[in-house]
């Protein structure tokens, strides 16, 4: 298994590798290639039960999270390592069935794997999703890192080494369909599509006929632009008439538009904002809520949603990206994303069809817990993968 970030004790990438680690080593003989954070515990540590190989992350890398978390720069030596490791232990005589790599889940990194003879497996790969147009001024001054997402597309269509990671690779996992266009310019040998995360298990049902007082919505994610939380403010906006409020969990550069936004639309005492909170009251915010929303334009995965869904909760996501992937519309109000404006339009439409029928409400949530149950566990994710494993290797389950 290929992961420059793993790490269970972290969030983002490295913790969505350290799933696969974890899960992986309980079922396979797994040799994991990944580097460790200073003052982190190494993965050898952290998955005693695996043969790991990793270099500590190089100086400086760290410093700014969210510039690493976008454009990796440790992958470059991470790259040269574990292709120098590989080669060794080939050369040595070593054999593998099969390489993984899972992260990182943007397309714009080669695979230290391709070439070498190991028959591979990339994915879940995402990443690369643009904003719609008309979101993109309110996302405001864009850091310069992130301004070369642009240059995904031009990439994934003019280096060599990028195309022959994904041409070479014998399974492509893509997060949503939207990748399958990405790489349509690509000669792939096989393409399946699979949420890079998943739920350990349902939640023991909720009842929540008999509930009085407000409707309760809840938003959780880090609150940046893109995930939607202003247009699920401005949609409270044009629900004074019901009796509603929204729970919102997490923290993030928007924070500031967000409360100026609902000071603006008087929606102080319908609208609290908790910030960052541990993962036991996350799971007591889904328990008591009534309704899910999470209108985010660009996402390429949203384990949120699955979250949602392992509780029983109706959702309300835009159709674009992982989330839109994950769910249909038995359990799920599935929007479109043009313009902020008929966004929060349609998000305000959808929470009022919950919001005045109850029955609904109880009906979407029984179909998102069973789709969790039969469609995102994460016994089911391994069984998939591997499945595709046997096949790409040609031996029998």
């Amino acid at each position: 298994m290929v992961a420059p970030a793993c790490d269970g004790e972290d969030v983002g990438e490295a913790w969505v590798a350290a799933q696969w680690a974890f899960r992986l080593a309980a079922r396979h003989e797994l040799t994991l290639l990944t580097t460790y954070k200073r003052g982190h515990t190494p993965m050898a540590r952290q998955l005693p039960g695996a043969r790991v190989i990793e270099w500590q992350e190089p100086p400086g890398v760290g410093r700014l999270e969210r510039l690493n978390s976008l454009m990796q720069p440790g992958y470059v030596p991470f790259y040269a390592r574990s292709r120098r490791w590989i080669r060794q232990r080939l050369e040595a005589g070593e054999h593998f069935d099969i390489a993984h790599q899972v992260v990182p889940v943007a397309m714009r990194y080669p695979s230290p794997v391709v070439g070498l003879g190991i028959p591979f497996v990339i994915g879940p790969v995402g990443g690369s999703l643009d904003s719609p147009l008309a979101f993109v001024e309110e996302e405001g001054a864009t850091p310069w890192y992130q301004r070369l997402r642009a240059l995904d597309g031009w990439r994934i269509r003019h280096d060599p080494l990028l195309r022959r990671t994904y041409e070479r690779a014998d399974c492509v996992v893509g997060v949503a369909d939207y990748v399958r266009e990405f790489l349509a310019g690509l000669d792939l040998r096989r393409f399946e599509i699979m949420s890079e995360t998943a739920v350990e298990s349902v939640h023991p049902p909720v009842d929540r006929t008999g509930r009085s007082g407000p409707l309760r919505l809840l938003h959780v994610g880090r609150i940046v632009r893109t995930k939607g939380l202003r247009d699920t403010i401005r949609a409270m906006g044009a629900l004074r008439d019901l009796d509603v409020v929204l729970d919102v969990l997490g923290d993030g550069n928007d924070r500031g538009a967000c409360e100026e936004l609902i000071e603006e639309l008087g929606l102080g005492e319908r609208i609290t904002l908790h910030g960052s909170v541990p993962r036991a009251v996350v799971d007591e915010f889904y328990r008591n809520a009534d309704v899910f929303v999470f209108p985010s334009y660009r996402e390429p995965g949203g384990n949120v949603s699955l979250e949602a869904m392992s509780w029983g909760l109706p959702v309300v996501v835009c159709r674009r990206g992982g989330p839109g992937a994950n769910v249909d519309e038995s359990c799920a109000f599935l929007l479109d994303a043009d313009d902020p404006t008929q966004l929060a339009a349609d998000c305000a439409a959808a929470v009022r069809a919950l919001a005045e029928d109850p029955n609904l409400r109880e009906r979407m949530g029984d179909a998102g817990r069973r789709r969790a149950e039969t469609t995102h566990l994460w016994s089911g994710r391994l069984d998939r993968m591997d499945r595709i494993y046997d096949e790409v290797t040609g031996t029998t389950a």
